[in-house]
Order: structure tokens, then C-alpha cells, then sequence
């Protein structure tokens, strides 16, 4: 699979399953010496129905200076093509289009990539995260990936939001 993705293909790839070769990927901090962001890089493999192996991303981001600039993604290495961006689950921090101030995900779609646009450009608002550790749950479940974990963050029992 490189090239243009077919809603299909994309679907395809967010139900392999995944497992995490790197379990124990470190912080770093961005720049050094001061930091203004901390990053990790997982990485992640998958074997489809027809043997192939695919292979892949995850990373996470944190703004050090705006608790609710966050991201994590999952980024598809096909071979001998472009990175393709499957999926970010971004905090609260910023406005994409009607989407104003919420948590959100943006998922790769056959119609962006046709547009000319980022894959992923479409999103779609969330409460299912609030934090960064959050967001990562709800991809680790999505996209089928094992050898990680993260706690999901839970409903509060007073007013029904994401605490």
C-alpha cells in the first residue's frame, strides 16, 4: 500500500494489529538546554493477513510551557514511500475550523488525501481524553496496538465531563 489510500486501505491498516517493538522509549526534550516541548518515539509492527509486514510510528508531544498543547499520532512507514499520518489525537490548545478549544482527532481520509490536503486533515471533536496520557489510551484502542500501555482518563461522577 503507497501512493493513494482508499478509505479501505486506511481502514485496513487502523484494524492490524499492532505490537511495540520499543517499549521503553525515552523523553527527550526539544531544544536542549531549554525546552520548550518533551517528545517520545515508539515504534510499532504488524503482520497482515498476507504475511506482509507493515510497520509504524507513535509518538508523543507535550508543550512544557501549555498543559493542553499535546498530540500523539500514529504515522504508517509504508516501503519505499512517503510517511503517512494515520491518526492525531490533540489537546484542547488551538481551533481546527469548528472545532473551538476541545479535544479532537483527526483521522487519515481517502478525500483529504485526494484534495491535495494533510491525510488527516478532517477532524472530529472528542471527550474521550482530556490529557495526553488519555489521548494515548483511546489510540492504543483504536488502532489495535499492544506492548504499551497508558490509563485511560475516567468520566467525572459529578458533572459526567472527562476529569
Amino acid at each position: 500500500m503507497t501512493g493513494n489510500y482508499t478509505d479501505d486501505d486506511l481502514q485496513r491498516l487502523r484494524q492490524l494489529s499492532k505490537r511495540v517493538t520499543n517499549p521503553g522509549a525515552r523523553w527527550s526534550e526539544k531544544p536542549a538546554g531549554h525546552p520548550v516541548q518533551k517528545q517520545r518515539i515508539f515504534q510499532a509492527a504488524g503482520t497482515a493477513e498476507d504475511g506482509r509486514e507493515h510497520h509504524f510510528l507513535l509518538y508523543q508531544r507535550q508543550n512544557l510551557r501549555d498543559g493542553p498543547s499535546y498530540s500523539c499520532g500514529i504515522v504508517y512507514l509504508p516501503p519505499g514511500g512517503p510517511k503517512l499520518t494515520l491518526a492525531r489525537y490533540n489537546g484542547p490548545n488551538h481551533r481546527h475550523e469548528d472545532i473551538r478549544y476541545k479535544a479532537h482527532i483527526h483521522r487519515a481520509t481517502e478525500a483529504a488525501i485526494l484534495a491535495g490536503r494533510k491525510p488527516e486533515h478532517e477532524a472530529e471533536e472528542t471527550t474521550r481524553f482530556r490529557t495526553l496520557e488519555g489521548a494515548l489510551a483511546c489510540l492504543i484502542e483504536d488502532y489495535r496496538l499492544s506492548g504499551i500501555r497508558a490509563e485511560p482518563d475516567h468520566p467525572s461522577l459529578f458533572n459526567g465531563h472527562q476529569s
